[in-house]
Parts: structure tokens; C-alpha cells; sequence
């Protein structure tokens, strides 16, 4: 069963990202993958999703994974009503709908941090680890991180190239993730 909603999993995945995947430069391609191990993780994990839900484990899963929902709301919010998607940018297949923007956002949340959406992504990875951690969900854990800050800093360089020295000046001023740390 679980293999089969892998399947299904995986093929809503490249769906969405079909744009990226014509484009494998694009930030687009290690966030596919991050979400892929994402997925792997869910599932590795689900039969212990409410497993001793008093554990030390189950109430740092739980924490991390109610944090993830403020970055995502808060992002996704700012790049709608804040960074203006105009037909300039709404034929590049390689960006999501609310990714499409002209203006750079760098008021409410992108203030402190430059990519809350990856952070709220990277929050759900840990919080589903904990879950029922192991050496299989550190690897998964790990490598989504990883594949999500390559994601990051290639999403970085598309800004640059979109948004030049005002995205530069809005890197030097904000952190990647963590406000006022990294």
C-alpha cells in the first residue's frame, strides 16, 4: 500500500513540477527531489504518527511540525498580495504560480528570512523525522535538507539574475532560514 501511494505521491510530484523538470537548472529540480524524500519520510514514519504521543520525540514532531505552518502561510501571503505577477515573468515554466512575481518581497516575513516556504519545508522534514527517528530517517532527513538548501541558493541565483543588485543589497540584510542566525 505504502508503495503504491509512493507511486501516486511521486506522479502528482512531477506533475506539478513539470515545468522544472524541462528546465533542470532551475531551483525547481532539488526542491522536486527534496519533496520526494519528504514523501519517502512521510510514509516511513506514518505508522508512527500517534505512537506515545506524550514521548519527548512525538512533542518535538509535533512542535516543529505546527511551526512549518507559519513560514508557508506568512510566505505564500507575501509573494501573493506583495510580489506582483505580471506576464513578464508568467512564461517561465519552471516557476510555480505564486513563485511568478516582479516585484521583490522583502516586507513582512521576507524581512528576516529569504525563503520562509524552503524553511516551512525544512521544519516539516524535521518534524516528521521525529516522529520515530532512526537511521533511515536521518539519511532521508539529511538529504532533503540538503537537496532544499541547494534549492535555495539556486532560487537565489535566478533572483539575481531577475532582480540584480536590489536582490544582492536583500541578501546582505536577511538571513537564508533562521531569523538573525542563518
Amino acid at each position: 500500500m505504502k508503495t503504491a501511494i509512493f507511486i501516486l505521491g511521486s506522479a502528482i510530484l512531477i506533475y506539478i513540477s513539470r515545468g522544472s523538470l524541462r528546465a533542470t537548472r532551475s531551483h525547481g529540480f532539488p526542491r522536486l527531489l527534496a519533496w520526494e524524500c519528504i514523501l519517502g519520510l512521510f510514509l516511513l514514519n506514518a505508522d508512527f504518527w500517534f505512537v506515545e504521543p506524550f514521548a519527548w520525540n512525538q512533542l518535538t514532531a509535533w512542535t516543529l511540525l505546527f511551526l512549518s505552518l507559519v513560514p508557508l502561510r506568512y510566505g505564500v501571503h507575501s509573494l501573493r498580495t506583495r510580489g506582483q505577477p505580471t506576464r513578464q515573468r508568467a512564461s517561465d515554466p519552471a516557476l510555480l504560480g505564486f513563485e511568478k512575481t516582479t516585484q521583490l518581497v522583502t516586507s513582512g516575513i521576507y524581512k528576516y528570512i529569504r525563503h520562509p516556504l524552503y524553511g516551512s519545508l525544512l521544519l516539516l522534514t524535521w518534524g516528521i523525522f521525529f516522529k520515530h527517528p532512526d537511521v533511515t530517517a536521518l539519511t532521508l532527513s539529511l538529504v532533503s535538507s540538503v537537496f532544499l538548501f541547494f534549492t535555495a541558493k539556486m532560487d537565489e541565483q535566478e533572483c539575481l539574475e531577475f532582480f540584480g543588485d536590489e536582490y544582492q543589497e536583500y541578501i546582505r540584510r536577511s538571513k537564508m532560514f533562521i531569523p538573525f542566525v542563518f
